[in-house]
């Protein structure tokens, strides 16, 4: 024990053998409080010794002002049991004494790698092989401190994991039946079922230093406990505690046992949240336990797990920790050594432990960053097998020489950009190769990506076979075929389009042309993968907006291909994209595709001038439009549904439609949206383009693909229910010719997502950045559906962290180098968790 503290022993020692008469010390206890209380601040060794001398300050500081014998006592004892627990505390964090010294023993047989490496801290640095130098390295925002090392039991009941949860004490058919809620079944589900969030009770407080709004523990000694009845029959428990620096009231409602349960002179650890009542610091509902017992629920980092019907938090934890005390420690570790001892990575059942029920902040960031490592891992492993697998099926070679392309350039009217003529040469190259190309292309809105997608068309057709381009929207697909048919087929290359609203009659002939090979280009919907479409000889399958589609239909696209060399349709694939993704989203996304990037604008291309209004500044923005249409231009107006709902609070096409007649009467006003036949819309679009509209009111069905150069400004309202890079492809429609075009966005913001997503749009004008931006206010599961991605589900990992997705590609790489497929016997585990892991992902490509 510090010198102050056996110092305040004494004193009160002192004090009580005198009778408690204030005379231990000259000048009395307040007196050496104050020479005191110095001293012990500069010998407290953590937050705990700091909170006890907060509390022992202020029990001295009133001593003199206690009221009889009996109160300064109780206060003296107070002090002197929490010196002894303090003491008891310390000796129980004391390291053991080191063991005597002795000739070193004779060494032992090896044992079992697997166990051996568990058992070992990482080796220095200057001890790693030249092959592991190799290797990917550790990140350097890892912590300095060495990783405890877990003793894993001699022998590991690895299958015992998969025994139904009704063999953890506590689990019985009822509660059995509401964790299938959860999708727990046996023991390993549920100890995959993590905490949704952390309370941390460990730093203690004395109650004189209780804030308003805090989640705090505090210990001390019930004064009095009662039981009152409400109007209503409810019943309102009350109990008064002290710990010699204040007291506090905590509350409970409808639990009256707890009157036998919290006595008068129990001491007890309370832990909750610092409530007001009538101006004084009260607790609701908190939790507690008599000081003796283990802190499951207070004095610790203490877990929350997701709850359902009939399912307390406090049971539940009971549950999680009687199943990570017995089975955690019997979880396999499934990562290879070296990648563990590398990355400072915790074992598994370290991790598993540490995540239920963390002892401090860093081990809980510790168990976090070996999960979230795994998933990652196991993540891109996949990718790099769904990669081989691809790249190891025969494709079909098409030798297509950059001068066969010159008819196809010189057509254009513009020069290409150097990002586009590098990605075109990637394509070629690629479609050269006697394995399936598998890229895709990624570029912001007006960067050129139709041009790009028409030269891998053109070279597919020099080659004498077919291509075909697949579009999630009938309007981005006639939109295709207009630009395709009139770029295309003067140089001799035959087109059609197939959609939904396709007549029957147009339908059989287009079968009879794409079979017979007549027809070199199809562009299309859902239709061009329907089982009467036959191809005559399809090399090249070309996908836009390739989120919008399942996993199913872009597969269905590619059994349209030519027959390979193995009999196997495998048509080279490019995939596109008008939304730009993050670069970590796409390294987890696509990692089993070559990623081209269009990173340069068209020249010509101007900034949108972008602007956030509130719906009482509406008038301006109509105003604006009628100064752009007397200026020659036009304006769309969007919103966010077809008609007016009861349900939603946001304006509709239709009705406003109507409306803005009224408010623009001298101009012509278009309206189209999805619940249109195709051909009312291909006229209303007709019409825009043509300049027959002067203002087009439109849904999100012109999202993608309208171009209208003459079109300069674009009124998006409601646009806090659109995503931001929804709002980022509505700006996009405009900006597309020679003048200065605007983006006007009437919202009265709402939510602080909202806020951020209209302040992101005014900001900048870069898609890639927004889509940051986007992944990072929605996460990935919104950015793209997991149904439409094909990803695994993440429990820990995100994918907005950079750093650790960079890092496990780099190891997965690395081991997929060394052992393609896992098919070493050391792997046999790691095998076994990709496929796991896997087992309900869909393709991504």
């Amino acid at each position: 024990m510090k010198r102050s503290f056996k110092r305040l022993e004494r004193v009160l020692e002192l004090e009580k053998n005198q009778g408690f008469q204030n005379k231990a010390v000259v000048g009395g206890i307040r007196q050496f409080a104050t020479y005191w209380v110095d001293k012990a601040r500069e010998e407290a060794i953590d937050e705990t010794d700091r909170a006890l001398v907060e509390q022992v300050a202020e029990v001295l500081n009133e001593y003199a002002r206690m009221p009889g014998h009996d109160a300064r006592a109780k206060a003296v004892q107070s002090i002197l049991d929490g010196l002894t627990r303090r003491e008891e505390r310390l000796a129980d964090q004391l390291p053991p004494p080191p063991p005597p010294k002795s000739p070193p023993p004779p060494p032992k047989p090896a044992a079992p790698p697997k166990l051996a490496a568990q058992r070992e801290a990482a080796p220095p640095k200057e001890t790693i092989s030249k092959t592991e130098k190799a290797t990917p390295q550790p990140s350097d925002d890892l912590p300095t401190t060495p990783v405890p090392v877990y003793e894993l039991p001699a022998e590991q009941n690895v299958a015992g994991l998969q025994q139904p949860v009704t063999a953890v004490k506590g689990v019985g058919p009822k509660l059995a039946q509401r964790l299938t809620v959860f999708d727990i079944e046996t023991i390993d589900d549920l100890l995959q079922l993590y905490p949704r969030r952390y309370d941390d009770y460990s730093l203690m407080k004395p109650i004189n230093r209780l804030q308003y709004g805090e989640q705090v523990t505090i210990i001390g000694t019930i004064w009095e406990t009662r039981a009152r009845r409400t109007r209503n029959n409810q019943v309102i428990v009350h109990s008064i505690i002290s710990d010699g620096t204040g007291k506090i009231q905590a509350t409970w409602f409808n639990q009256p046992w707890l009157t036998q349960n919290l006595p008068a002179g129990m001491q007890i650890v309370l832990s909750g949240k610092v409530d007001q009542y009538l101006g004084r610091p009260v607790f609701n509902s908190p939790e507690w336990e008599p000081l003796e017992l283990e802190p499951l629920r207070t004095r610790r980092i203490v877990p929350v797990y997701p709850l359902t019907k009939g399912l307390k938090s406090y049971k539940m934890r009971d549950v999680m920790q009687t199943a990570v005390s017995e089975w955690a420690e019997h979880v396999p570790d499934a990562l290879p050594e070296a990648i563990r001892r590398r990355q400072a990575l915790y074992s598994h059942p370290q991790a598993v432990q540490q995540i239920h029920f963390p002892d401090t902040q860093e081990s809980l960031h510790r168990a976090r960053r070996r999960l979230a490592f795994d998933e990652l891992f196991l993540l891109q492993l996949g990718m790099q097998a769904r990669r081989q697998e691809w790249h190891s099926q025969p494709g079909i070679p098409l030798n297509v020489g950059p001068d066969q392309l010159a008819p196809f350039y010189n057509s254009l009217p513009f020069s290409l950009t150097g990002a586009q003529q590098r990605v075109i040469d990637e394509i070629r190259h690629d479609m050269s190769q006697a394995e399936p190309m598998n890229r895709l292309l990624q570029g912001d809105v007006g960067a050129g990506k139709t041009i790009v997608a028409a030269a891998a068309m053109f070279v597919a057709t020099k080659a004498n076979s077919q291509a075909a381009l697949m579009a999630p929207t009938e309007i981005l697909a006639e939109q295709h075929y207009q630009g395709l048919q009139q770029l295309l087929e003067p140089l001799g290359v035959s087109t059609c389009l197939l959609t939904g609203s396709t007549s029957a009659a147009d339908k059989r002939q287009v079968y009879e042309q794409l079979a017979s090979g007549e027809i070199d280009v199809a562009i299309g919907t859902h239709a061009l993968i329907q089982e009467g479409v036959i191809f005559a000889n399809l090399t090249l399958a070309v996908i836009d907006e390739q989120h919008r589609f399942g996993v199913d239909q872009r597969g269905a696209l590619r059994l349209k291909g030519a027959a390979s060399a193995n009999g196997d349709p495998n048509p080279h694939l490019l995939v596109m994209s008008a939304t730009p993704i993050p670069r970590t989203l796409a390294l987890s996304l696509y990692g089993d595709l070559d990623l081209s990037i269009l990173d340069e604008m068209p020249p010509g291309r101007q900034e949108i001038k972008t602007y956030w209004l509130k719906s009482s500044e509406r008038e301006r923005a109509y105003q604006f439009v009628r100064r752009q249409v007397q200026e020659g231009r036009q304006a769309y107006m969007i919103y966010p549904l077809v008609e007016e709902s009861d349900k939603i609070d946001a304006k509709a096409a239709v009705e406003e439609y109507e409306r803005l007649q009224g408010i623009f009467p001298d101009l012509m006003l278009g309206l189209i949206h999805g619940r249109l036949k195709a051909g009312e819309k291909e006229a209303a679009m007709r019409a825009f383009k043509a300049r027959e509209t002067d203002i087009l009111v439109a849904t999100s069905v012109i999202e993608v693909g309208v171009d209208v150069p003459n079109s300069t400004l674009i009124i998006i309202e409601g646009a806090d229910r659109f995503g931001l890079a929804q709002l980022h492809q509505f700006r996009g429609r405009v900006g597309r010719g020679q003048h200065q075009s605007y983006c006007l966005l009437i919202a009265d913001g709402g939510s602080a997502d909202a806020e951020e997503r209209m302040r992101a749009l005014e900001q900048t004008n870069d898609g890639f950045a927004l889509a940051e931006k986007d992944l990072s206010l929605r996460g990935p599961g919104q950015f793209f559906g997991r149904q439409q991605s094909g990803l695994p589900e993440l429990r820990m990992a995100s994918l907005l962290d950079m750093a650790m997705v960079e890092l496990a590609r780099e190891e997965a790489v690395a081991l997929f180098n060394e052992d393609p497929y896992l098919q070493q016997p050391e792997h046999a585990p790691l095998r076994q968790r990709v496929e796991q892991f896997w087992a309900d992902a869909g393709d991504v490509s």
